[in-house]
């Protein structure tokens, strides 16, 4: 597998990164050993980044990985690099209460963090969120303080923008910024995205599918379960949806000219954006991940990405990435 550096401190990690949450959280139900043969199959082609957030099925999500990395082989738990979230807040309900940012509460949740995975460090600590009740300059010192004592290597960010980014990149070394990216959410290219890169941070891309809106499995008529982040989600809803999918129809196109799947030409298209970015596959099932990993195999020239920007143009989805209560949450 290709393999790619976060930023200009940051590890090597593999081309691609397995986003394990829907194998715990807001995607509906989940088969634990499928999941766990999921990161497995990841691990032995070759993935090296697994990310995750300590909020994901509150804890659920942390603890799979540390089963799957306890069930792998040496040589594959050597390999392994956790990328970890912190400082949401949940409810005994499921319901989400802010975040947290506070320098004791930074070392609260690793503490806890540690024990789920079984690990004795953290690859990349990141808040999940901005509190908006504390400096970026004190929740990234308490990182630090973390990595000063072995307990992390990398400290990232998610979901800021290029102000905040400034800010915490001269507290301490940031290795990367973990934000949503794809071919309907282009909002880190004004600022963002020219931030990390003078700075030399690098991207972990989220979203790649958009939540599977645009991988070209998704249909009108398929049922959401209440537990499903995509029945509150505004791009999989009414009309929004049928623009939508409406994009997907087009990329199909292209994607068939090329004799590949529309999930592959979506991810070959956010690997085409630089050796910066490095994007999160969410599969929850080995066969979904083999078809992400042929993405790798993808090669776009210019002709193929000139019809991909006609047929997805910046701009072009309908519906916020978020319901509005969590997009107040966010910076980009």
């Amino acid at each position: 597998m290709r393999t790619r550096t976060l930023g200009t401190t940051g590890p090597q990690v593999s081309a691609l990164g397995l986003g394990c949450m829907g194998m715990s959280a807001l995607y509906g139900e989940a088969d634990r050993a499928e999941s766990v043969a999921t990161i497995h199959a990841a691990l032995d082609a070759g993935v090296t980044l697994l990310d995750t957030g300590d909020f994901y099925g509150m804890g659920h999500n942390e603890m799979l990985i540390g089963e799957a990395l306890r069930t792998a082989s040496a040589a594959r738990r050597e390999q392994a690099l956790v990328s970890v979230k912190f400082g949401a807040l949940r409810d005994p309900d499921g319901g989400w209460s802010g975040y947290d940012g506070r320098p004791a509460a930074v070392k609260n949740f690793a503490a806890y963090s540690l024990q789920r995975l079984g690990v004795d460090h953290i690859d990349v600590y990141r808040i999940a969120r901005l509190d908006p009740d504390v400096p970026i300059e004190e929740t990234v010192g308490a990182i630090a303080e973390l990595v000063e004592k072995g307990y992390v290597r990398h400290i990232g960010l998610s979901e800021v923008g290029a102000d905040t980014i400034r800010r915490a990149a001269a507290t301490a070394p940031i290795s990367d910024l973990q934000i949503e990216y794809s071919l309907i959410s282009r909002g880190i290219e004004d600022e963002i995205l020219p931030t990390t890169r003078e700075l030399g941070i690098g991207i972990t891309a989220y979203g790649v599918l958009s939540r599977g809106l645009i991988s070209g499995h998704f249909t009108a008529d398929r049922q959401l379960g209440a537990g499903d982040f995509r029945a509150m989600s505004p791009r999989f809803q009414g009309d929004n949806l049928r623009h939508n999918l409406n994009l997907v129809e087009a990329l199909r196109k292209i994607a068939e000219q090329k004799g590949v799947s529309v999930a592959q030409i979506a991810i070959a298209w956010a690997l085409s954006r630089g050796e910066d970015i490095v994007p999160l596959v969410g599969a929850r099932r080995r066969d979904r991940l083999t078809e992400a990993l042929g993405a790798l195999d993808v090669t776009l020239a210019a002709a193929d990405l000139a019809a991909i920007e006609e047929a997805v143009p910046p701009g072009a989805a309908a519906g916020d990435r978020y319901p509005a209560a969590q997009m107040a949450h966010l910076e980009s």
